[in-house]
């Protein structure tokens, strides 16, 4: 059982990952002619993945991108200090905003992260057009976004489905479930069970225990599977991961070409909410569970994105926030020297909203050749949304979602960043009163749940994690 998809297809995104990585492109090019010629022999083309994923990096490929925290550590530019917080009503407007935000995200970009203009159309790359296309078909003053998606469009036959229709204006009722909030649980569960010294094993352990495998897709289910068929045994009344250490490297790259892709980046925000004011810490807990599943620049991504989360609430502008999320990850990286492109591509149009179009042309054209899942263009679409926001919470979200990509990911870390920023009593009722305060995850104890309940138990984590660092005001 290969997990997500099939064995060749597997071998089939390796090779890309391998060249993206920086393997020799003439052994690769060797390489894919003996897959083409096994293609349908499961043992040869498993074999050829092991050979592949064993490949080494070419000498003169131009970065270093370790995985281990221990190397990543000295390759930072880390120039955003700590900050100390009082865990108070201040504090917990901030976390509701969090949570309210990385739900106003998510339901946003829900039903276009599909979206597209039906084949035989040529291969996309501005996959923000189709959102304008199907928005300004309703009428032209939806676009930029202005509100929830409408269910329906005069657009819609050209154009694959809308997903997810509870998410539509006219049908939000509640956070509907979705992965995007389930590792956000996760996240929370995580650290309420262990405190600020869990560990990879214990995240590994709560998937097993909480999350089904039918809920987990790409990188997470490679991984997953890998924990299953190597390391776990069934023990007492639960599933727990066996006494044998673990390699987590070989959990990460076995049948897994996903590794790179957007997974471990939308599983952290409760790591940043469990870290406020401290950027470091919280891509410290970011790199434990991201290391389940994936490496380098999908290491990094999530380490960004949880540093970013926590330098949100005491920030003093968006270029802070990206700084504090940058200068966690190795300065010797892609997605690093990537990032500082995105970020002088926003500083060409001096970070002003009005130019976002031009910004997404910008994205597209540097990063369109990644997957639509990937964590490197990904990443680029959440930064350049909290830069053109100017601090505004319903620019930063709604950039977020109309920049394409993986719509309702990037909505929903965005969603976070802003919320934070801003706190809940500063958010427009307009993005959050449709929830009704609930929250639907189809993780037990938390389905339902009040939004504000789960902001309640952040808090708590929060002060939980400050007596243990030490780390308070």
């Amino acid at each position: 059982m290969p997990g997500w998809t099939s064995l060749a297809e597997l071998l089939s995104r390796e090779f890309e990952q391998a060249l993206e990585e920086g393997k020799c492109p003439d052994t690769l090019q060797t390489l894919r002619g003996e897959f083409e010629r096994n293609a349908s022999d499961d043992v040869a083309l498993a074999a050829l993945h092991a050979q592949l994923v064993a490949l080494p990096v070419r000498a003169d490929f131009p970065f270093n991108e370790p995985t281990e925290l221990s190397a990543i550590l000295p390759l930072r530019k880390n120039t955003v200090a700590a900050q100390a917080v009082v865990v108070d009503d201040a504090l917990q407007d901030k976390l509701l905003g969090a949570w309210l935000g990385r739900c106003g995200g998510c339901a946003l970009g829900k039903p276009v992260e599909m979206i597209g203009i039906c084949p035989p159309a040529a291969v996309r790359q501005h996959t923000w057009r189709d959102i304008k296309r199907y928005l300004t078909a309703i009428d032209p003053q939806e676009w930029p976004i202005r509100d929830f998606i409408p269910k329906n469009s005069p657009a819609e036959g050209e154009m694959t489905g809308l997903i997810a229709p509870a998410s539509t204006r006219e049908h939000i009722a509640f956070m509907e479930s979705d992965d995007d909030i389930r590792y956000t649980v996760l996240g929370q569960i995580v650290l309420a069970e262990k405190g600020a010294n869990f560990t990879t094993d214990d995240v590994a352990n709560v998937w097993l225990q909480r999350l089904p495998y039918r809920s987990v897709c790409t990188a997470e289910t490679q991984a997953y599977r890998n924990l299953v068929v190597r390391y776990d045994t069934h023990e007492s009344t639960h599933w727990s991961i066996g006494p044998r250490p673990i390699d987590w490297n070989w959990v990460a790259t076995h049948l897994n070409p996903y590794r790179e892709w957007i997974g471990a980046q939308i599983r952290v925000d409760s790591y940043g909410y469990a870290a406020p004011g401290n950027p470091a810490l919280a891509a410290d807990f970011a790199w434990r569970d991201a290391r389940l599943s994936h490496v380098k620049n999908g290491v990094y991504g999530a380490m960004v994105c949880a540093a970013m989360i926590a330098a949100a609430f005491t920030a003093k502008d968006m270029q802070e926030i990206v700084q504090a999320g940058l200068g966690e990850i190795p300065s010797t990286s892609r997605i690093y020297a990537e990032m500082q492109d995105v970020v002088a591509l926003c500083q060409q149009y001096d970070n002003n909203w009005d130019h976002h179009e031009a910004v997404f042309d910008g994205i597209c054209a540097k990063l369109g050749h990644y997957s639509n899942i990937h964590t490197n263009n990904n990443l680029a679409v959440c930064i350049a949304s909290v830069l053109l926001s100017g601090g505004d919470y319903r620019k930063g979200l709604t950039a977020s979602v109309m920049a394409g990509f993986d719509t309702d990911c990037n909505g929903a870390t965005v969603g976070s960043i802003m919320g934070a920023f801003t706190g809940a009593s500063n958010i427009p009722t307009h993005w959050t009163t449709r929830f009704n305060d609930t929250l639907n995850s189809e993780i037990a104890g938390y389905h339902p749940i009040a939004i504000t309940e789960c902001a309640r138990r952040s808090a708590e984590i929060v002060r939980k994690v400050q007596a243990s660092t030490q780390v308070s005001a």
